[in-house]
């Protein structure tokens, strides 16, 4: 028979030295003080009534039937999950075919598909560096690839933003052997286009091999979406690798990464993310074959996104908010303080348009902003919105901008 405890129990102390707890809600208190509390906020089906201007569904293709109906095929045939890592059950006969359709898509030699475009970058510059490499890296690169160097066990140097006379300096005054380069190929909140042909010459001519991540520019840069290294001329290049994620213009989810015979077979053999992961769930296989399918079709597409964010732009700039010329289909609307973009972005929610609020450390400090998105089937109605939501904006911000 066991007896009923007796003695207290030991209260947790309060000191802010010894308690974990009391030391998180400090640090929470200073983030909203800042501005810098992010929320959870789950949504309706129907993005709760509002314009989609914060996803990266650039073509609209998320919810397109075709991709709906080919993900239902693929769960019918295969199940819902891929069962195991892609080397023992995880790689289904659609995971073969989609590592060929993305190559033959950018105009690559191979493909190997990964559960994440994160994880492909991840796998993608550790896998191809390590000890005894320098990896050079442009300083508002994604966390993915800022993630991945960390794991890489290089030496890595950061570079100024687009700074190609920069890389040039410090991959010729190296001492390792080898040497990677790795770049957005469309950066993600200012939507600028990294200089492709000049790093690549300036890589080649250091013997260095160079990583883009075309994250933001498959499906959208280019006559026909294939990205910004086909654009540039560069993806079939022996000494470039291509990464890549199906979750923004193809509408799907997961991750790729695209390069030689010889860079794929490394991979397979060394990197981590592939190795040890559980493959991609066969209906997001089945959709982004099926978004390959509709940019196939429907060629336009691509231009048709990188037109309406033009137009966005355009209205930000009329009504006298601090924004630029887009390369793909991102328009950042900066607003420096995070409240400031905390209230954009509610303002904008009032006038019917969801759009993203980036603040710290998401962007450097003082480059808070709201990150609009534009889509291919935007309509006259829904860009006449966004442009009375962007000018109350103004006119209620005002006093930030004094």
């Amino acid at each position: 028979m066991s007896r009923e405890r007796t003695e207290p129990r030991p209260q947790p102390t309060t000191s802010t030295g010894g308690d974990t707890l009391v030391r998180l809600r400090a640090a929470s208190a200073g983030r909203t003080t800042a501005g810098l509390r992010r929320t959870v906020r789950p949504r309706a089906s129907d993005h709760d009534g509002l314009i989609d201007l914060a996803s990266n569904d650039y073509l609209g293709l998320s919810r397109d039937p075709r991709l709906v109906e080919a993900a239902v095929r693929a769960a019918r045939d295969w199940g819902v999950g891929s069962t195991g890592s892609r080397l023992v059950t995880g790689t289904t006969w659609l995971h073969a075919q989609l590592d060929e359709r993305l190559a033959d898509f950018t105009t690559a030699a191979g493909g190997l598909v990964f559960s994440s475009g994160y994880l492909a970058n991840l796998g993608a510059v550790a896998g191809l560096s390590g000890p005894g490499t320098l990896v050079v890296s442009d300083q508002v690169n994604h966390a993915s690839i800022v993630d991945a160097c960390r794991l890489s066990r290089a030496r890595v140097v950061v570079m100024p933003h687009r700074d190609v006379a920069a890389v040039d300096h410090v991959l010729a005054e190296r001492e390792e052997d080898r040497a990677v380069v790795v770049t957005d190929a469309v950066f993600s909140v200012d939507g600028d286009l990294a200089p492709l042909g000049a790093l690549h010459e300036v890589a080649r001519r250091h013997g260095a091999l160079l990583i883009i991540d075309e994250a933001h520019a498959l499906g959208v840069v280019g006559s026909e979406g294939r990205g910004a290294a086909h654009a540039a001329g560069i993806a079939a290049e022996p000494d470039v690798v291509l990464t890549l994620t199906l979750s923004k213009a193809l509408g799907a989810q997961g991750g790729a990464v695209l390069g030689s015979p010889e860079v794929i077979e490394t991979l397979i053999d060394t990197a981590r993310t592939f190795i040890f992961d559980t493959g991609l769930a066969p209906p997001a296989v089945g959709a982004a074959l099926a978004a390959l399918d509709v940019l196939d079709a429907e060629p336009d597409l691509p231009g048709r996104a990188r037109g309406r964010a033009r137009r966005i732009s355009t209205m930000a700039a009329a009504h006298g908010l601090e924004t630029r010329r887009p390369d793909a289909a991102v328009v950042p609307v900066m607003l420096g303080d995070p409240h400031a973009a905390l209230r954009g972005a509610e303002i904008c929610a009032g006038h019917g348009a969801r759009v993203g609020c980036f603040r710290p450390p998401s962007v450097p400090e003082g480059r808070a902003c709201l990150r609009i998105t534009a889509r291919a089937g935007l309509s006259e109605a829904e860009l006449t919105a966004v442009s009375s939501a962007l000018g109350e904006v103004r006119r209620a911000l005002d006093p930030y901008s004094a």
